[in-house]
Parts: C-alpha cells; sequence; structure tokens
C-alpha cells in the first residue's frame, strides 16, 4: 500500500489510513525521508485520525519515522490520536516521543508553521510551486 505525502509549501502531509504492514511501513518511511530531503521540509504532520488501533508496532514505526524526521532538520507533529488509542498507548508503556501532537490536522499545522518561526526559518513563505 502506497501511502500519498502531499506537500502544501514547504511541510508534506501524510494521513495513514490503516494498519502498515512490516514492508509497508519501510517503504512508507523511505518514500518519506526521500520527499524530506528532495524538498528541504521544514515540517511533516502525519495524520492517524483514522487509525483505530495503534498496536506496539504501529506506534514504534510512527516514532521512529517522526525521529527520522527530526534527523533530517524538519519539525515532526503527530495528529488525530483517538481518546482510545492514547489510553492504550500509555498502557502499553509506548508513547510517541518523536514528535509533538495535535488533536486534528489543522491544529498540527499551527504547531509546525509556529515551531518553523521560533527557529527562524524563512523558507515557510510559499516561494516555490506547491
Amino acid at each position: 500500500m502506497k501511502i500519498p505525502i502531499l506537500r502544501l509549501e514547504r511541510i508534506l502531509l501524510v494521513s495513514i489510513q490503516e494498519d502498515l504492514t512490516d514492508n509497508d511501513a519501510m517503504d512508507f518511511q523511505s518514500d518519506l525521508v526521500e520527499r524530506v530531503a528532495e524538498i528541504e521540509a521544514l515540517g511533516v504532520a502525519i495524520d492517524i485520525t483514522a487509525l483505530d488501533v495503534v498496536d506496539s508496532y504501529m506506534a514504534r514505526v510512527i516514532n521512529d519515522t517522526a525521529s527520522m524526521v527530526r534527523l533530517l532538520g524538519a519539525e515532526a507533529v503527530i495528529c488525530g490520536v483517538q481518546p482510545f488509542v492514547a489510553l492504550t498507548l500509555i498502557e502499553m508503556g509506548r508513547d510517541l516521543l518523536g514528535a509533538d501532537c495535535a488533536f486534528n490536522l489543522g491544529q498540527g499545522l499551527e504547531i509546525l508553521k509556529t515551531r518553523i518561526a521560533t527557529r527562524g526559518d524563512t523558507r515557510f513563505a510559499g516561494d516555490e510551486d506547491v
């Protein structure tokens, strides 16, 4: 399953709609980090609103992906963590430490814009075609 990676100026938007197999997860991570490097993305929003269940494997994939993005110099925000998912992650002793979290994609984009502005990066001005 190929996960679409959308571009909004210098921010990438990703929506994970269903659980990923091991191969899907590796392809997703590879595709995303390549895209981050290709456009020198300033931020990535990973939307998991559609996921009713996040097991320890998916939590690790999401966390590792956010960490990879940050190592490349971009900010990362996880959007749409469902209440049951949050409860389950904490009960399993898992956390999403590689990124900030937001209630929804709109709030996630605001967090990214604020973090980008705080670090003084002016490349978000939209000087390139989307």
